[in-house]
């Protein structure tokens, strides 16, 4: 036998045991690890594919299909109605444009035209009702009638053209050597007059008339079937500071003949004769009421 001792080797268990236990209790205070899906897996798939999409595709994903709510909709139809109404208002400002540009004296002068028809409409509403108190009021109604009759008939005779006129007024000349004015222009003329108040008119030796016409012809103008030539001159009567302010206002008559070069005068007369007379006529169809 031999004396040597063998050193007793440690079993692999005993030692095992006490390097392995640092490594599990660190595993035990690890959260468990979760495996790991591979990739193109069905795991994957949806958030790969929501990565994928481009701001623009959210945006759309996130509007589409729209989801509104009751008060979105209030709102939006209150928006809506606002928006229109202030369309509405500036559309109305607009048309006030062509007297917000014109000079606080112009303005002035038309509101003291206005005024005067003003005036004129209620002395005339005046005269009526005094006429209607003399007739009820007349011992010899019938004789204060035929009176009134005669005097009306005298003014019918006025705005007819069957009888010469005169009194205060405004003659118009108008000098187009261009001849650049047509008639429409000279109608324009003739409604403004009319507008501020003219009770008789004559151009050119021609009355003018409920019935006159104009038309162009040649290188001159026709009224009522009668050829006149420039210069074109305006016999009128009536209130010459209601007809001389009309005809001025800014885009009125004068303004619109001198933007076609033409040369326009008017002069206020305290006496103003218009003889050219127009034949009566009957009327083809309308009769009178009383008949």
């Amino acid at each position: 036998m031999s004396d040597r001792h063998e050193t007793p080797r440690p079993t692999a268990g005993a030692g095992g045991a006490d390097d392995d236990e640092p490594t599990t209790r660190l595993r035990r205070e690890l959260p468990q690890e979760i495996p790991v899906t591979a990739a193109g897996g069905p795991g994957t798939a949806a958030p790969d594919e929501k990565n994928r999409l481009t701001g623009r595709e959210r945006l759309a994903q996130g509007l589409w299909p729209p989801r509104f709510t009751r008060a979105q909709l209030i709102v939006a139809v209150l928006l809506f109605g606002l928006g229109f109404g202030l369309a509405v208002q500036v559309a109305s400002n607009n048309d006030d444009s062509a007297l917000r540009g014109a000079r606080q004296e112009d303005l002035v002068r038309i509101l003291d035209e206005l005024d005067d028809r003003t005036q004129r409409l209620e002395e005339e509403k005046q005269g009526l009702e005094d006429q209607r108190t003399e007739l009820e009021n007349s011992s010899d109604q019938a004789e204060e009638a035929r009176k009134q009759t005669v005097e009306k008939e005298r003014q019918l005779g006025v705005l007819a053209g069957t009888v010469a006129a005169q009194g205060p007024g405004i003659t118009l000349t108008i000098n187009d050597t261009k001849g650049t004015v047509e008639a429409d222009m000279l109608l324009d003329t003739i409604q403004e007059l009319r507008a501020a108040g003219a009770e008789a008119i004559q151009v050119n030796g021609v009355r003018v008339v409920a019935s006159t016409y104009l038309t162009d012809s040649g290188k001159g103008i026709s009224v009522d079937g009668n050829k006149i030539t420039q210069p074109f001159r305006f016999k009128v009567i009536g209130n010459p500071q209601d007809l001389e302010p009309a005809l001025n206002i800014p885009g009125g008559v004068v303004q619109t003949l001198e933007k076609e070069q033409a040369t326009v005068t008017v002069e206020r007369a305290d006496k103003i004769v218009v003889d050219a007379l127009r034949a009566a006529k009957r009327p083809d169809y309308a009769r009178s009421s009383s008949q």
